[in-house]
């Protein structure tokens, strides 16, 4: 089991569990016999995740350990787990509790939540169609969550914990969602080129999203297989590159899930849901929200399909290749809609690339 940890690794391992009180010196000694620890498979993430049953928590934690490898940019991410992660469970938002820190090795321990997602009923329920009332009463009680997140969890919020950007702007819009689709989907996956009429037009959707303000905690990951479900409730996890944002973006990751197929009405049913939950808070400007949201919803699509193709193409991470064609259908329904009429050039380069895909042998439909 300990074949893709190293000797240091186990020793901070062992040290933490025993200095938190999880496991007592004798029992450590037997941690990396395979009946005591498992290591997981994470999705996009370069980070190392092992399940430790052994100890004095019946349930066992898991540990979040940085790359073999890590960079000083893995330790800031790890170090921005724990940081943010502490401040979300003050603010009673469903993140795990954390239960050990080692400041020398960047390992951090936490509650293990078990192996349910929302995703995991999201495709029970599209097999074949029943219990959608128990899917929606999860996502509602997702959507509610959410915007507890979003406004409690900005309350004493610092942006030096954030590890990457303290907030979401149209230099990130434009470089690492827009641009990252350009290159990683359209240059790279599909070796083509752009003109740049397609990136003035991308540059002036990037112009409209950011004018929303960045007012509120924002998770920037918020889908399907980043929130868990144990016993009955939804927990959140991967909020370690969360900054301030606007609030129609981690809505939008959600409703426009390509992990889940959710159907029109119910995207509508819930998009009202927030509206009328979000509006509890004095912050929450309505008119605002609703002028800004599908510019903020594109941005997350192109970031999203940037993100499938260069985790299939250059990590050959081919579990997310499926996912291409469906979040490119949500994409071109996108810019069908009035708001999105004057980018005529984005639109056909969109369109372009679905009969691409649909084309090649190599991209899963």
């Amino acid at each position: 089991m300990s074949g893709n940890l190293n000797s240091y690794i186990e020793s901070r391992i062992k040290i933490l569990l025993v200095k938190t009180g999880l496991v007592d010196r004798k029992t450590v000694e037997k941690l990396f016999v395979d009946s005591n620890s498992q290591l997981l498979r994470g999705d996009g993430s370069n980070r190392i995740f092992l399940r430790i049953f052994s100890g004095k928590r019946p349930e066992g934690c898991i540990a979040v350990i940085p790359p073999v490898d890590s960079t000083e940019s893995d330790k800031r991410e790890a170090q921005a787990s724990r940081d943010i992660g502490l401040h979300l469970y003050s603010r009673r938002v469903p993140v795990p509790e954390q239960l050990g820190w080692d400041e020398k090795s960047s390992i951090l321990l936490m509650e293990d939540l078990g192996d349910t997602r929302l995703h995991d009923h999201a495709v029970a329920w599209e097999k074949d169609g029943s219990h959608s009332d128990i899917l929606m009463a999860l996502y509602r009680d997702v959507i509610r969550e959410l915007v507890n997140m979003q406004f409690n969890g900005v309350q004493g919020f610092k942006p030096a914990w954030c590890w990457d950007t303290h907030v979401y702007d149209r230099k990130l819009m434009i470089e690492r969602e827009s641009g990252y689709f350009l290159r990683a989907f359209w240059q790279q996956l599909l070796g083509m080129e752009f003109s740049q009429d397609v990136q003035e037009e991308l540059n002036h959707i990037a112009d409209r999203a950011a004018e929303a303000e960045p007012g509120t905690f924002l998770h920037r990951d918020f889908q399907s297989r980043n929130i868990m479900v144990k016993d009955g409730k939804v927990r959140f996890i991967d909020y370690q590159g969360g900054r301030l944002g606007p609030p129609g973006y981690d809505l939008a990751s959600l409703l426009h899930d390509p992990y889940c197929g959710l159907n029109e009405e119910m995207i509508e049913i819930l998009y009202h849901c927030y509206v009328e939950t979000a509006s509890a808070f004095d912050e929450f400007d309505r008119k605002e929200f609703s002028r800004c949201y599908s510019f903020l919803a594109f941005q997350r699509n192109v970031q999203i399909i940037g993100a499938f193709s260069f985790l299939s193409n250059v990590k050959k991470k081919t579990f997310f290749t499926q996912y291409i064609y469906p979040a490119l259908i949500t994409l071109s329904n996108r810019l069908e809609q009035p708001e999105f009429s004057e980018y005529e050039k984005t639109r056909k380069l969109v369109k372009q690339g679905l009969l691409l895909v649909e084309q090649s042998g190599n991209i899963s439909r």
